[in-house]
């Protein structure tokens, strides 16, 4: 599976331990920085990884900041994407079993690189099975459109 990976500087050393851990599983990793501890915003770094899962150059997409959760905001923000955060196992299985989200986000001051790792081994061996979460799923979709079609959510 190709992965794209993406930090901001808060996340940096985490985002190292994490892609070298997704290689030793054999994935192929893309690396879409931040590329030292040097301060870095991570909202074209998020939108960089949504935006190449969405012309599918990606399968699935790991972002790592402090908390996450600017992360998978932004990532949020490209049309057709579905990022969760997630600081356990369970929510990271259920990030892809029940929600088909292509991407996670986890928090370097929240999670270290141990538990970090379980994370992405529980989220990259799982794929999404449809059934009744495949219909809330398109119901998200279908509001995204909606809320496209018109030009403006606000």
């Amino acid at each position: 599976m190709k992965i794209g990976i993406g930090s901001d500087h808060n996340a940096f050393q985490l985002k190292e331990e994490v892609k070298a851990y997704i290689e030793s599983l054999g994935h192929i990793v893309e690396d879409y920085g931040c590329y030292s501890e040097e301060e870095v915003d991570y909202p074209g770094l998020a939108f960089n990884v949504a935006t190449d899962i969405t012309k599918r150059s990606l399968e699935r997409g790991i972002l790592l900041c402090g908390t996450g959760i600017g992360m998978s905001i932004a990532a949020n923000k490209v049309p057709g994407i579905r990022s969760a955060q997630c600081h356990d196992v369970y929510s990271a299985e259920r990030a892809q079993l029940s929600n088909n989200a292509p991407i996670i986000t986890m928090g370097s001051k929240i999670v270290g690189p141990e538990l970090a790792k379980k994370i992405v081994k529980a989220y990259l061996a799982v794929s999404f099975q449809g059934g009744n979460s495949a219909r809330k799923i398109d119901q998200i979709m279908d509001k995204e459109k909606e809320y496209l079609l018109q030009g403006s959510c606000c």
